[in-house]
């Protein structure tokens, strides 16, 4: 009988500290989360500094609190997973020292795992996974199409060129005199409104899965100054919902083109912005005729969890991927 594998996930690479214990890389035996929203709240955005202070403060409790609703103990742990980055470096650094003094004291295996091979890796909490699969990353700081052959092999073959998606929906949002995080309450505003503005999509090149946010940022910015001076009124939820078109309208046609272009087998979606309704809707439709099964992570799956980085190291600890007790935080790690 194969022993069952327990990772202890840990995860700060942002302002959430998460700490999770996930069974044989695909079950969920506790995942805790603490949000900073509010105290970023008032600043519009993540102040490093706060998020960092707020990782010091809670790590302790989080982890501890993973352990008492697990059941488990430190003899049932295999080995501690932790997002190495990209990230926040302050705050990235609060959850290395704390995986590695814990795999110290415990002995325990250390492995350090990219943010997004565990915004990835949130798919297989739900469904196994079917290789060669394309995953859509979007989030914040992230827009990418990856290629997988085989589990741990990643292909970036789209990425964006200037702002991703969603810090894009973060600056609109901004515009819009909306509370941050801005994407949810564009998604939610949208919903409302209609389509009258023809905002610009970046296609790129021909053949480019690439991606490019900016102009549509820009050009939503402009429209909004140009009314005011012209004494216009334009509704916010008209705005939300033209700029959002924009934005799933090249993430989507993008997507299908990718994944038919490679002949994968199934197609992934992750990160923050995957729990946008309206990019959720859209796949659903755009896929519905294709011979590809689509996976889209539940909303709890979508933004920053250790759930995630546990699943993505249980296949780094299989493979036998190890990190030393020197691994640092490294805020430009490349995903490969």
């Amino acid at each position: 009988m194969t022993k069952e594998t327990y990772i202890l996930g840990i995860e700060t690479s942002c302002d959430e500290t998460a700490v999770a214990i996930v069974k044989n890389g695909s079950e969920i035996v506790t995942n805790v989360v603490a949000s900073q929203i509010e105290s970023h709240k008032r600043f519009g955005g993540v102040v490093p500094e706060i998020a960092s202070r707020h990782h010091v403060e809670q790590i302790t409790m989080v982890l501890e609190e993973a352990f008492e609703l697990s059941k488990l103990s430190w003899d049932d742990i295999d080995a501690i997973a932790v997002t190495e980055g990209p990230g926040l470096v302050g705050a990235l650094l609060i959850g290395v020292n704390a995986a590695k003094a814990l795999a110290f004291a415990k002995q325990k295996p250390l492995i350090g795992v990219h943010h997004i091979a565990g915004h990835i890796y949130a798919n297989r909490l739900e469904q196994e996974f079917q290789f060669p699969l394309l995953a859509l990353i979007v989030s914040g700081g992230h827009t990418e199409l990856v290629l997988m052959k085989e589990h741990g092999h990643y292909e970036v073959i789209g990425e964006t060129r200037d702002d991703a998606a969603g810090e894009a929906y973060d600056k609109v949002a901004r515009m819009l005199h909306l509370p941050y995080p801005g994407g949810p309450h564009i998604d939610r505003l949208a919903a409302e409104g209609n389509v009258t503005i023809d905002f610009p999509r970046a296609w790129l090149e021909e053949g480019s899965f690439d991606f490019s946010f900016s102009g549509l940022k820009s050009s939503v910015i402009n429209t909004i100054h140009n009314a005011k001076q012209r004494g216009e009124v334009l509704e916010d939820k008209d705005i939300a919902a033209s700029f959002q078109s924009s934005v799933v309208d090249v993430l989507t046609t993008k997507t299908v083109k990718a994944a038919l272009n490679h002949n994968v087998k199934q197609v992934i979606v992750a990160g923050g912005v995957a729990a946008n309704k309206g990019l959720r809707n859209e796949l659903v439709n755009k896929f519905a005729d294709l011979d590809i099964p689509l996976v889209i992570p539940p909303l709890k799956l979508c933004t920053d969890n250790a759930a995630m980085i546990a699943a993505a190291g249980t296949i780094s600890y299989h493979q036998g991927k190890r990190s030393g007790l020197d691994l640092n935080a490294n805020p430009s790690l490349i995903l490969k």
